[in-house]
């Protein structure tokens, strides 16, 4: 019996070579401007920090040092009403008070309320325009959709009119009904992701006796959780921004809103220069629930805004 040699039989095992991954001149320009854009986004919040942290007094003869002057956490005292009027001012603050707590209660009110009512309406109406037949529908929708390229700023009298005549001025409810029902691009935004669920489903769940209001709040609500979730964050953000609306129809401090309440601080001065370092900081907590929420579902609302933009 021949015998092979044991050159033959054995496999030669080359082990495979990493391939290396070539830095192209083209992606490094990209790399690096893409950091330069995040330090230019990133430096105004810095710039916000290092003031809080700053005695109010020494920030004139310190304007150019990029560390807090002073390092102090007085300015947090003041806004979150743990220091007197003596120590304010004796750290550079104006004296003003800022009820913060009562401010953030009316922002949290506003905005929720808000936000709640009109995701809510929003869907109900896109749910209409993406699948219900009825005539005139496609003309309503492109009529409704033109209201995008109306600036807010021409509705505002007519609406400062109407909530006037209705008694709502400085109340809850005159600051958060112009924007409670629907706005132009929350019904689009939603509709576009309603147009790719697929029938198929809607006609199980009525074939089973479900009714269509039963089906949009069993069915099509909990399958639209994503884009439901990034518009209600969209429009918390914007009404939490709010500023020139609460100022016209909430300057009672029953109902004033963080806003409104920051433009206030800043303009009670008694010692003629603001006191921009308990401004930093109350701006800066303000500021804070928002930081948190873009932190968390960022990429959420990059993701569903792409998906509807698509369809």
């Amino acid at each position: 019996m021949a015998v092979l040699p044991a050159a033959a039989d054995a496999v030669t095992v080359r082990p495979r070579r990493t391939p290396r991954t070539r830095i192209s001149l083209g992606r490094s320009l990209a790399w690096l401007f893409m950091l330069g854009s995040l330090l230019v986004t990133l430096f105004p919040f810095y710039w916000m920090l290092r003031t809080a942290l700053s005695n109010t007094r020494a920030l004139a003869s310190s304007s150019e040092s990029m560390l807090p002057a002073d390092f102090t956490l007085g300015a947090f005292e003041r806004v979150l009403g743990l220091a007197t009027t003596a120590e304010a001012i004796a750290q550079g603050g104006s004296g003003a008070s800022v009820n913060f707590w009562l401010y953030l209660k009316n922002s949290l009110i506003v905005a929720t309320t808000t936000t709640v009512g009109q995701v809510f309406f929003c869907a109900m109406a896109a749910y209409a325009f993406a699948r219900l037949t009825w005539p005139g529908r496609d003309q309503l929708f492109f009529a409704f959709i033109t209201a995008l390229m109306i600036p807010p700023i021409f509705t505002t009298l007519p609406n400062f009119v109407l909530i006037r005549d209705l008694g709502l001025l400085d109340t809850y409810l005159g600051i958060v009904l112009p924007g409670l029902l629907m706005t132009p691009f929350s019904v689009f935004f939603l509709r576009q992701f309603f147009l790719g669920i697929p029938r198929e489903i809607e006609e199980a769940a009525m074939i089973d006796g479900a009714g269509r209001f039963r089906v949009f709040l069993t069915i099509i609500l909990p399958m639209s959780a994503a884009p439901v979730s990034t518009l209600a964050l969209l429009t918390y953000i914007t009404s939490w921004n709010d500023y020139f609306w609460p100022l016209l129809v909430g300057k009672a401090e029953s109902v004033r809103v963080l806003t409104v309440a920051l433009g206030i601080f800043r303009s009670q001065t008694p010692q003629g220069s603001p006191d921009w370092a308990g401004l930093m900081a109350a701006t800066l907590i303000a500021a804070l629930p928002i930081l948190v929420l873009y932190a968390f579902l960022g990429r959420r609302i990059v993701n569903s805004i792409g998906f509807s933009g698509i369809k």
